[in-house]
């Protein structure tokens, strides 16, 4: 399971698990989390459609990169985008999570200090990575262009550099 959306690194999260992960034979679940929204109210529905439309355009990259590889999308709404990825992740019984990773600016590592809390990226990805998640769970950063290579986080690694 790769957890996908529109930024740059749920898409290196996504060519990471590409190249390094996917087998031929493969069932890759693309899971796309949007926050609830007011049924009534059309700007929100042409968000979710836009979000679904996204979806589909990642599945057939996927299926032009992996041609073997049976690819299926799943959009889901709700407030707490970490559950919400673990309970999919147990319903489908995947054997690994795949999620985008940022590096946190100074700014927010000073706010967690000083608990004023934010839902962010960061926190979903660490709330799949401790004891929530029901299999392996990767967290995957992309390292500067100089560089190259990736920044690998699980349960018992943090930031790993894998270069390749």
């Amino acid at each position: 399971m790769v957890v996908v959306d529109s930024s740059f690194e749920a898409k290196g999260a996504l060519d990471w698990a590409l190249s390094h992960t996917i087998q031929r034979q493969d069932n890759v679940i693309l899971v796309h989390v949007a926050k609830p929204t007011n049924r009534e109210d059309s700007n929100e529905r042409k968000f979710n459609l836009k979000a679904y439309q996204l979806l589909l355009k990642i599945k057939n990259i996927c299926e032009i990169k992996k041609p073997r590889v049976q690819v299926s999308v799943v959009m889901l709404e709700a407030e707490e985008k970490g559950a919400a990825i673990v309970q999919e992740a147990k319903q489908q019984s995947v054997s690994l999570l795949v999620v985008g990773q940022r590096k946190r600016s100074l700014v927010r590592r000073l706010m967690a200090k000083r608990r004023l809390r934010m839902r962010t990226r960061s926190e979903v990805v660490e709330y799949c990575l401790k004891q929530n998640s029901p299999c392996m769970t990767i967290a995957v950063r992309r390292k500067i262009k100089k560089l190259g290579g990736y920044l690998i986080s699980t349960k018992r690694h943090k930031n790993f550099w894998f270069l390749a």
